[in-house]
């Protein structure tokens, strides 16, 4: 694309959604890797209240490709048995988190906990108007559940920021 082409628009989600802020509303869509994607979906429908919404199963067992969602989240997902991709368990951990808003990231956070998530730090206000929590799931992957609280005025954000609120 040179600097003259128009870039394209993306479509939104209608406004409707307020839980997620509007710079969040299209994003791009994680395709996670795990050792046991059956394993991994019947976790994220327990602890994250996820749903399935496409599942392809490989010839020789196992989950070629899948899609579940986490809210308005989509996330693919699948098994590490065609050897291009590896599970944080298998590389030693990660350098992703997964960001998720959600209604209510204290009631998430005691779900997720209770169905055998990792709590890595505790759900708690942020300077930057959400409050939200970490997680490890069984697989290795680092999620941040968000709470929107609140939309920040212009240089508020760096202000709480300035001040050591983080």
């Amino acid at each position: 694309m040179t600097t003259n082409e128009a870039v394209p628009t993306l479509p939104t989600v209608p406004a409707a959604d307020a839980a997620v802020p509007e710079r969040y509303r299209t994003a791009v869509v994680p395709h996670v890797m795990v050792s046991d994607a059956a394993a991994a979906m019947s976790f994220y429908e327990e602890a994250f209240g996820a749903v399935e919404e496409f599942r392809l199963d490989h010839a020789d067992g196992g989950i070629l490709h899948a899609e579940i969602r986490i809210g308005g989240a989509v996330m693919m997902l699948g098994d590490t048995s065609e050897g291009l991709f590896g599970a944080p368990t298998e590389l030693g951990g990660t350098s992703v988190a997964l960001h998720v808003f959600v209604p209510d990231v204290d009631a998430l956070t005691r779900t997720a906990v209770a169905a055998g998530a990792e709590l890595v730090v505790e759900p708690r206000d942020q300077f930057h108007g959400d409050r939200s929590a970490i997680l490890r799931d069984p697989f290795g992957h680092l999620w941040v559940f968000l709470t929107h609280l609140e939309d920040l005025p212009e240089g508020e954000l760096e202000r709480r920021f300035a001040e050591g609120a983080h």
